[in-house]
């Protein structure tokens, strides 16, 4: 296939075609996966400090508020610096694919933790009142109560964080994971096509990311169809 002029830009399809499917092969295996494992371990960290923030125990909640202020005031590719080459002075050697899941995961913690307290809290207090009028105890009222309310809740903001979380994942080759990004940075490397080539790997970023929009909005259409009516 012949190149494409475009004033000052040449297109080489043959070289756009040879290069997509080894970049969309990296996402599939490496930039998809490791947004599902690192967001479901960040989701249950996020709940844990959320409660931890809400807790009676002063301790706990400086636990979390702690956690919450480091993560959320530091960049995450210092965060994936830390654990990658800096845990091995303490003689904690990781590869590169557990690393960034323990950095992605902590990240996510930090922000959806917020999240997930912000939707507990909108839940009216009324609620927790009504599960202990029928005997319900503290953790069962959270627990069958508070905690499905507040999911609804807190879909759409969790549903953004999964979303660039498939974008941050382009840091994980900072370690060298051969995600997505890492891919189109090797292909690059021996032909020094840079525009085409990134181009080509923020295409597939967008794919990823439009269809879980798509995916968002109708779990929120699901979420909204079961909604309890409003006065």
């Amino acid at each position: 296939m012949p190149s494409f002029v475009f004033g000052a830009i040449t297109v080489d399809w043959d070289l756009a075609a040879r290069s997509f499917w080894p970049i969309l092969q990296g996402g599939l295996i490496y930039t998809l996966p490791l947004t599902l494992i690192s967001f479901v371990f960040g989701f249950i960290l996020a709940l844990m400090m959320a409660l931890f923030r809400l807790s009676k125990w002063a301790v706990l909640q400086w636990i979390a508020r702690i956690y919450i202020s480091i993560i959320r005031g530091t960049p995450l590719i210092v965060q994936l610096a830390i654990v990658f080459y800096g845990l091995p002075d303490l003689g904690i050697q990781l590869s590169p694919i557990p690393s960034a899941i323990i950095a992605l995961s902590l990240n996510v913690g930090g922000y959806a933790a917020e999240v997930i307290r912000a939707s507990i809290l909108s839940v009216p207090r009324g609620q927790w009142e009504a599960g202990y009028t029928i005997g319900m105890s503290e953790a069962q009222v959270l627990r069958r109560v508070i905690l499905p309310q507040a999911a609804r809740v807190s879909v759409p903001p969790l549903s953004n964080t999964f979303i660039s979380l498939v974008k941050d994942t382009s840091l994980a080759s900072t370690v060298t994971v051969t995600e997505l990004f890492r891919r189109a940075q090797e292909i690059t490397a021996t032909n020094y096509d840079f525009l085409l080539l990134y181009s080509e790997a923020a295409l597939i970023y967008w794919i990823f990311c439009f269809f879980l929009s798509l995916g968002q909005s109708w779990m929120e259409s699901r979420l909204d169809r079961y909604a309890a009516p409003r006065a």
